[in-house]
């Protein structure tokens, strides 16, 4: 197939392009910038230059292609909102160019929190009505809709932390935070847990639901269902030789939040319906790999 791919140059899209690429599929990737069109290259894929708030490049390529796979995101907390209603925009653009011809649409979204719960694929996210998050969980739901309009659509649901070699995400904060302050921190007594899957897994569950998955499908990318907050914070603390405390969450700033929350999460029907096995390596010991902690 010729794939459409948005975040092609992001940290997801260095295992998608790549994987989809290595089982014989053509990727068209969005670029805004030259210095993405340029990482999008070296990772195999043809450049089609334009952005997320561009709806005709965004109808070009969905048209072109066989299947859509969007992993774009603006991952700006200080404009969360306005980065949700892009892309609800860039959704709505390939709903309409790929209605009623059976192509896949992916997209990548996270996985829910449900209170006292390991979340499954079958959980939708409940949160306060106007919320930022819950406008992204309602793009995720306007695409698993698109069903019934004749697009096979998917949702993958990625963990907390997509870790491996590269990552500039959530753990890199942590360790980033930690030897700023001297002490690797976690929130309360640190039993909240994390769901993370390594970026390889991730990357091949997306070239599996592009070629397998069926219509109006929620899939979670999870390796590890739940890792402990105090654990990694033991973990990052060895490895730069400070202790691992508890400290209030207000000191993480915005991330303090997440940390707070435990959210757990399974792929089980996931890997029943896609036969996929998660083969990279548990969060705990990617970190203990070392790679995190190189300045």
């Amino acid at each position: 197939m010729r794939i459409f791919v948005t975040g092609a140059s992001g940290w997801v899209g260095s295992a998608v392009v790549p994987e989809l690429i290595g089982a014989g599929h053509q990727v068209l990737a969005l670029a805004r910038s030259d210095s993405s069109a340029e990482v999008a290259a070296a990772r195999g894929a043809r450049v089609l230059r334009g952005g997320l708030d561009d709806m005709d490049t965004l109808r070009t390529g969905a048209t072109e292609c066989d299947a859509v796979v969007h992993l774009a995101f603006v991952h700006d907390f200080s404009r969360f909102e306005a980065s949700v209603q892009t892309d609800a925009r860039a959704i709505a653009a390939f709903g309409a160019a790929l209605e009623g011809t059976g192509k896949p649409l992916v997209i990548a979204s996270g996985t829910p929190a449900v209170p006292g719960e390991v979340a499954t694929e079958r959980d939708r996210p409940r949160y306060p009505a106007g919320s930022p998050i819950a406008g992204r969980a309602a793009n995720a739901a306007a695409v698993l809709d698109m069903a019934a309009r004749g697009v096979r659509s998917s949702v993958v649901g990625l963990p907390r932390t997509v870790h491996g070699e590269g990552d500039k995400g959530f753990v890199s904060w942590l360790v980033a935070d930690a030897r700023d302050k001297g002490s690797a921190g976690y929130v309360g007594d640190g039993s909240n847990r994390w769901p993370a899957v390594h970026v390889s897994d991730a990357g091949r569950l997306f070239r599996l639901a592009v070629e397998r998955a069926p219509a109006g499908t929620m899939l979670h990318a999870v390796g590890d269902e739940g890792v402990a907050i105090r654990d990694m914070a033991e973990v990052i603390g060895r490895h730069l030789g400070v202790p691992a405390v508890y400290r209030p969450a207000e000191d993480f700033g915005f991330l303090g939040t997440v940390l707070s929350v435990d959210q757990p999460a399974s792929a089980a029907l996931t890997r029943e319906l896609l036969d996929w096995r998660p083969t990279g390596p548990g969060l705990l010991e990617d970190l203990d790999k070392g790679h995190y902690f190189a300045v």
